[in-house]
């Protein structure tokens, strides 16, 4: 066997050192032009989502529906999916209204969560005293007008008017009408077409009824109104049940007969009247199409049919899940939910079905709590201070005579009681939050 010298050794040596060499260099730029190249990665580590792994500032799903029941059970604060994650970047409007929230004194946060009637001819002593006095950052156009966008946009000037430093913070208005068409629409005349009622809304195409939508909801906007009361999405029965269902039926306000119908053609309103810039309140959760009595004009209106997972709570739920932010209570009482409470008083309505199976985080307001013969054994005192304290974000009052109780009682309530004066915050967090989406904090 040859013998190999030392020179011949030192050879050897050299040349694997070099191949070590060449095939450290290849592995490290293979690695480097696979990651590059994004063909290769490596796995999350134990624990690590795939996009926390990549760097992304995704928000973590929402909470599930039991989650979300849980926490409204609890609190009248939005949903555990309306706060960002800590990996996501700022809400800017959640910052916004937070800050507005921090500089406001008690009685003008009491302001915010309620909605005070003014003439749609021009606010009288009564509803200026609400803006001023009382602080009410929200106003609602009632009666009937012929005089058209003009003179509606003068009113709205002059209720803008009444926002300062010291009776809103400088917050603007929800100035908000009833536009739903038929026997009810508010504002009419030169400039404002007329509408027809809902059940023959329901005979047109969803995509025609959209774009009539949108163009109804220019109208309002160049009126300055930026919320409309509407649509009804309360299911009636049938064609023969309706003349008995004497809110809903008798005046044609349903778009049809099935849940199916009102969801498709409601729904379609709410995403027309969006894309013209106008907040719609779907009403009135969470149904008024079996009752036989109207709580306007009438006490212990009972609805002994629907359930808490009633197949006619379907349009409800698909517009929450199209988008839609406002939802409006009904007055009547649910024997088969929550027989003990009208349903604006009613957790279990509000924040059981509403916010936890619904998912629903937007502004919750009432349907109106002063004028109605149903809440008519309630002291006003007591009236919005209930709809707050079961998960309400909004008090409509529909005299503006009455305001002054209202919101005395807000406010003696939140005084004495912590755990409601929490609930306050987060109902007036709820409204600046959406009033910092459509610019409206601040002049």
């Amino acid at each position: 066997m040859a013998r190999i010298t030392r020179g011949g050794w030192a050879a050897i040596v050299a040349g694997v050192a070099a191949i070590a060499l060449v095939v450290v260099l290849l592995a490290t730029g293979l690695t480097r032009f696979c990651r590059a190249d994004g063909s290769s990665s490596a796995e999350p580590s134990a624990g690590q989502t795939p996009s926390a792994a990549a760097g992304s500032s995704s928000t973590a799903p929402a909470a599930s529906a039991t989650q979300q029941s849980n926490s409204a059970s609890t609190s009248a604060g939005p949903s555990p999916s309306a706060t960002p994650s800590s990996a996501s970047p700022p809400n800017l409007a959640a910052s916004a209204a937070q800050q507005a929230l921090d500089g406001m004194t008690l009685p003008q946060k009491v302001g915010q969560v309620l909605m005070v009637s003014s003439p749609v001819g021009g606010p009288d002593a009564n509803t200026l005293a609400a803006l001023t006095t009382y602080h009410v950052g929200n106003v609602f156009l009632k009666g009937r007008s012929q005089a058209g966008t003009a003179a509606a946009a003068a009113v709205v000037a002059q209720i803008n008017a009444q926002v300062s430093a010291q009776s809103t913070a400088g917050v603007q208005q929800f100035v908000a009408t009833d536009q739903e068409g038929g026997l009810v629409q508010i504002l009419n005349g030169p400039g404002f077409s007329p509408i027809p009622s809902a059940l023959d809304q329901g005979t047109l195409a969803p995509a025609t009824l959209r774009a009539d939508a949108q163009l109804w909801g220019s109208q309002l906007a160049s009126a300055g109104v930026n919320v409309n009361l509407a649509p009804v999405l309360d299911t009636v029965p049938g064609p023969d049940f309706a003349p008995r269902n004497i809110p809903i039926g008798r005046y044609q306000r349903e778009y049809g007969f099935t849940p199916e119908a009102v969801s498709s053609h409601g729904v379609a309103v709410a995403r027309g009247m969006a894309a013209a810039g106008v907040s719609t309140a779907v009403k009135h959760f969470p149904g008024l199409g079996r009752v036989t009595a109207n709580t306007d004009t009438n006490t212990n209106v009972m609805d002994g049919v629907t359930m808490r997972h009633d197949a006619y709570l379907m349009p409800f739920r698909d517009a929450v899940n199209a988008g839609v932010r406002w939802v409006m209570v009904g007055n009547a009482i649910y024997e088969g939910i929550d027989p003990g409470h009208p349903a604006p008083f009613s957790p279990v309505i509000i924040n059981g079905m509403l916010r936890g199976d619904l998912g629903f985080d937007g502004i919750i307001i009432s349907d109106d709590i002063c004028d109605a013969v149903q809440l008519s054994p309630f002291l006003p005192e007591d009236r919005a201070a209930n709809f707050i304290a079961a998960g309400g974000t909004m008090a409509l009052c529909t005299d503006q005579a009455l305001l002054p109780r209202l919101y005395q009682g807000v406010i003696a309530r939140a005084t004495a009681e912590p755990a409601f004066a929490v609930k306050v915050d987060a109902a007036v967090l709820t409204v600046l939050e959406a009033k910092a989406k459509v610019k409206l904090l601040g002049r």
